[in-house]
């Protein structure tokens, strides 16, 4: 069934949303902010949609352009974003193209032909090319149905990704005034979205707040001590996994990817100071499943709608919740768990900030510093990390445990003497006069006999080697908790420590602060469904063969199949074409595509283990 005729037979009613999810995704069925959120497009009301990672955006706008017909425009920023959904929503059977500046003019010639005669479903196109006078001229005898901006945190000063271009979409207003906008973002403030309605000119639009939660996604924040090891030991327990390991500086990419290969992982280097083409060819490696894990900067978005990324590892701190909730949310975007972990160390702090002073202006200072100890804060405090993160962007967390972060799990413990412990800190702070940093402390507390410490007769002071029997990774994870909670400050170039008026009341003993230290013992954690809870011998030959299909078909494994629809194979083991048609994730195409491939493969699976039993 071709996908411009599969369309057209679909009634343009709110009712058939329902049906068309099923039809062409294999979805049981919505859910109900998705709902909400097609409404409002069937109904032509302007709409600010603001869902979290993994919640379904993309369905918001693409459901109800097979449903209406005519030509739904998908703002995007990034060229492979754009390719991937076109991807997915061709694998199902739906039109749809895009127009960017890496294609031939022969394509994009073909997405102008296949617009001039009503065939596209949707088109996909930046910012710059769409405002362009001859796009918007076209795009007006093009049956325009409505307008999707995607990412649309990007028109907002105050979002974490600002795109000076986004702002002038507002344009579209006055070039479509009798078409509804939509706007789509994963991660947006209350003062962001209030910025995003005025700059987009939406007029009363409906706007829909999912929960920021992630119930999936499984935090964990370490101390930085060895973070090639450390990132290993994460790798490890993801195999056969893919992940994404993110860095702040491009150095810092390369040394880490190197690190890793030399380990005998396979990863890829990914930032802005490689070629256009090194990017692409390294980015279609990860999408492919060539390498296992992408190693990228913070600063160059991945733009990928990749589904079955189990691990997100931030190898230094993010400067910002925003920032972190983006990233660590490509983790798990199919419902499965995926873990997030961010390693972290009291001198990201001291390289946001000297990166905020070149790159920032002065007015944006201020918000960048504010977002910046937020960041820190999440890092340090014994708080739930879902919950912090939860009330960061305004809502409420009313469980009492998450149970998927280090905090619930108690993987981090209160220490037991923490005024103590506090005192010891800060009267080693006192006793070296308030001129040194936090690394020279560190060492005078452990007894360290260094050159220096024994030049400065540190050696002889009382408070040396008061913390000895303490590793050098906690007594900086204390003091960066202690600087959390305000006893202590860092001053001048070269961070010296000092102490503050809160840390005069902990010295007398007026005032506790709460500490926190690894502890081995950990709970046992309720688990989404794993491979490991069904058949994994089944479940990875099922990947093998996706893979087969994918190189055949020339897409992305995931959009061949998700895991979650692997998942559901393996666990249900269907025999039949109807039986088949009932798994999630495989809609009418994929059945009509790859049907009787799959029962293929699992009769053969079946054979193979009742043979190797007897």
């Amino acid at each position: 069934m071709e996908g411009n005729d599969a369309q057209s037979n679909v009634a343009p009613t709110e009712d058939s949303l329902e049906q068309v999810v099923q039809q062409y995704w294999g979805y049981p069925s919505l859910r109900p902010l998705q709902q909400r959120a097609m409404q409002a497009v069937m109904r032509d009301q302007d709409s600010l949609v603001v869902l979290p990672t993994g919640g379904g955006k993309s369905l918001c706008y693409q459901v109800p352009a097979v449903c209406r017909g005519g030509l739904s425009v998908v703002v995007s920023p990034l060229i492979s974003l754009m390719k991937d959904q076109v991807d997915g929503l061709t694998s199902v059977g739906i039109e749809a193209a895009c127009i960017n500046s890496l294609q031939t003019s022969q394509e994009r010639r073909s997405a102008a032909d296949k617009v001039r005669r009503g065939e596209l479903r949707l088109l996909y196109i930046a910012p710059e090319r769409l405002l362009q006078e001859r796009t918007l001229h076209f795009l007006q005898h093009a049956n325009v149905s409505f307008v999707a901006v995607d990412e649309s945190h990007c028109v907002s000063q105050w979002g974490h990704d600002f795109r000076p271009e986004y702002r002038q979409l507002a344009q579209l207003r006055d070039v479509f005034p009798d078409i509804s906008i939509h706007a789509y973002t994963a991660t947006a403030t209350e003062q962001v979205r209030l910025d995003i309605a005025e700059q987009l000119q939406l007029r009363d639009p409906e706007l829909i707040v999912g929960s920021f939660d992630r119930p999936n996604l499984q935090y964990r924040v370490l101390r930085r001590s060895d973070p090639v090891n450390q990132i290993a030991e994460i790798m490890n327990r993801h195999r056969n996994d893919s992940g994404i390991i993110y860095c702040i500086s491009r150095r810092k990419v390369e040394s880490v990817s190197a690190s890793l290969n030399a380990l005998g992982y396979r990863t890829l280097p990914y930032h802005a100071g490689l070629s256009d083409a090194q990017r692409l060819a390294h980015q279609n490696a990860f999408i492919d499943e060539s390498v296992s894990a992408i190693v990228a900067t913070v600063a160059f978005g991945m733009g990928i709608d990749k589904s079955n990324v189990r691990y997100v590892v931030h190898a230094e701190m993010p400067k910002s919740l925003e920032h972190y909730q983006q990233e660590s949310g490509r983790a798990g975007r199919d419902g499965l768990s995926a873990e997030c972990c961010l390693l972290y160390s009291g001198s990201d702090m001291d390289t946001w900030r000297f990166l905020i002073q070149q790159s920032e202006d002065e007015s944006a200072r201020d918000a960048a510093e504010d977002a910046l100890l937020a960041m820190q804060q999440y890092c340090v405090r014994s708080v739930c990390r879902h919950r912090q993160l939860v009330q960061h962007f305004g809502q409420s967390f009313d469980a009492v445990t998450c149970n998927a972060c280090d905090i619930c799990h108690e993987e981090l413990a209160p220490v037991e003497d923490a005024l103590i412990v506090a005192q010891k800190i800060l009267s080693c702070v006192v006793r070296v006069d308030q001129r040194f940093g936090a690394a020279y402390v560190t060492q005078v507390l452990r007894g360290s006999r260094a050159k220096k410490i024994v030049q400065n007769q540190h050696d002889k002071l009382s408070t040396w080697g008061l913390l000895k029997n303490e590793s050098e990774q906690n007594i900086r994870h204390w003091i960066d908790q202690l600087l959390s909670e305000k006893c202590v400050q860092q001053v001048g170039e070269y961070h010296v420590l000092q102490l503050t008026e809160t840390g005069w009341e902990v010295l007398r003993g007026n005032h506790t602060p709460q500490l926190l230290t690894s502890t081995k013992s950990r709970k046992q954690r309720p688990q989404p469904e794993t491979v490991e809870m069904i058949n994994s011998d089944l479940f990875e030959q099922l990947r093998e063969f996706r893979t087969r299909l994918a190189h055949e078909k020339k897409v992305p494994p995931y959009i061949v199949f998700g895991d979650a629809t692997l998942l559901a194979l393996a666990r249900e083991q269907p025999e039949d074409m109807e039986s088949l048609g009932n798994i999630y994730g495989i809609g009418k195409r994929k059945l009509a595509d790859f049907g009787e491939l799959v029962l293929d493969e699992i009769l053969k699976w079946k054979a193979e283990s009742s043979a190797s039993s007897t």
